[in-house]
């Protein structure tokens, strides 16, 4: 699937690399163990955690382990009990760097605006891991991120697509999509609820992502490995 971003034809996809694909799940779903797989569920307006696993200030085993994710972006010195730093994007960039992501792929970043106007900039290059698709397009599978602002911020958007310059500062938040069973949704993501989370959000008849209040999503970059 190449396709096209708001007019514009997007380039032919890479050579396909399943094992990185995997990776990036794999290693998602081993952090969200090792911070004791918290579950959150949204469906309609309503979140729910039916199961709460351990916090990024809970203790130094989990506190340094965000510290992992900070180096990933250059900023060694944050850790978890930096609780008004958030690091779901850092989390989002470590996968992507110990998944063996190269930089000129995903420019790995402590703000998930940074790498998504880069990916919308240069879609229509060839041999891009991952490209910009609309919610209304495409259904997510695993390995693709799934990403929304966070309020107040607003992402404008125009039938769906928006621009690389829209994005500029935009607060927001991506997930790794780990499984898609035609219904429901599961992706995984850094400091959501405090936690590396787990969050099962619902899909339409057709397959498509479903909006909800509290995660108002406008992106889906897929994975083209």
């Amino acid at each position: 699937m190449s396709g096209s971003w708001a007019g514009t034809p997007i380039g032919s996809p890479p050579a396909p690399n399943p094992s990185m694909k995997r990776a990036m799940v794999s290693r998602a779903n081993q952090e969200w163990s090792y911070f004791g797989r918290q579950t959150v569920f949204f469906k309609g307006s309503e979140e729910s955690i039916p199961h709460v696993g351990d916090w990024e200030d809970d203790d130094y085993r989990h506190s340094s382990r965000v510290n992992s994710y900070w180096r990933a972006v250059g900023k060694p010195r944050l850790n978890g009990m930096d609780c008004q730093k958030p690091w779901s994007a850092a989390f989002i960039s470590w996968i992507m760097q110990s998944s063996g992501v190269p930089e000129s792929q995903f420019k790995r970043s402590s703000a998930h605006w940074v790498y998504l106007s880069d990916m919308i900039q240069n879609a229509s290059l060839p041999g891009r891991y991952f490209a910009p698709r609309r919610l209304t397009d495409y259904s997510p599978q695993p390995g693709d991120l799934v990403c929304a602002y966070r309020k107040p911020s607003y992402v404008r958007t125009f039938n769906g697509y928006t621009t690389a310059a829209a994005l500029n500062g935009v607060a927001g938040h991506c997930d790794l999509v780990v499984a898609n069973n035609g219904q429901k949704l599961e992706v995984i993501g850094g400091n959501v609820r405090n936690s590396v989370s787990k969050s099962t959000l619902e899909l339409d008849s057709q397959g498509h992502l479903q909006q909800v209040p509290r995660r108002p999503w406008f992106l889906i970059l897929e994975n083209r490995l």
